[in-house]
């Protein structure tokens, strides 16, 4: 089974795929598709959606599972800007046919760190280890869409 995760972000999302059955993983992927601030919107959702389509047609994935959006009351337009990320997202997806589940960032600490309010280096350094990789995992987006692909492919197999 093949799982891409995914970590939606304006300026890096982060994508993760590994393959594997259960608890074997057989390879994995991980990487950022990163846009700028000097860029219009528009442009900076056509080339996560761009992009993402690309990763879905080379990888061709069983499953996608994405972080779901959340918003923090002190920032409501990150969380509406995330929603329009998210949206891209989840379209790239349908476009290739591809099942896709959302799990939250406290599900995915809950289940990889046993803590749900784990840090993002606690939950960096599980799924390092799970990896059996022993250079972190450069940026955090990469490592939670890593995060997102391993709970897929641990709890949805085919």
């Amino acid at each position: 089974m093949k799982v891409i995760g995914i970590d939606p972000g304006l300026a890096a999302t982060g994508v993760g795929i590994v393959r594997g059955k259960w608890l074997g993983i057989d390879g994995y992927a991980f990487g950022d598709v990163h846009t700028s601030a000097k860029t219009p919107l528009p442009d900076r959702l056509n080339r996560i959606f761009s992009k993402l389509l690309l990763v879905l047609e080379d990888e061709k994935p069983d499953l996608m599972v994405v972080e779901d959006v959340f918003s923090v009351e002190k920032y409501p337009k990150s969380g509406i800007t995330l929603g329009k990320v998210t949206g891209v997202i989840l379209l790239a997806g349908c476009h290739k046919n591809v099942p896709i589940i959302e799990v939250s960032v406290r599900e995915a600490k809950q289940i990889l760190t046993g803590n749900g309010n784990a840090t993002k280096k606690q939950l960096e350094i599980s799924v390092r280890h799970m990896l059996n990789l022993e250079t972190p995992i450069k940026s955090f987006h990469a490592s939670d869409a890593m995060a997102m692909a391993l709970i897929g492919l641990f709890r949805w197999q085919m």
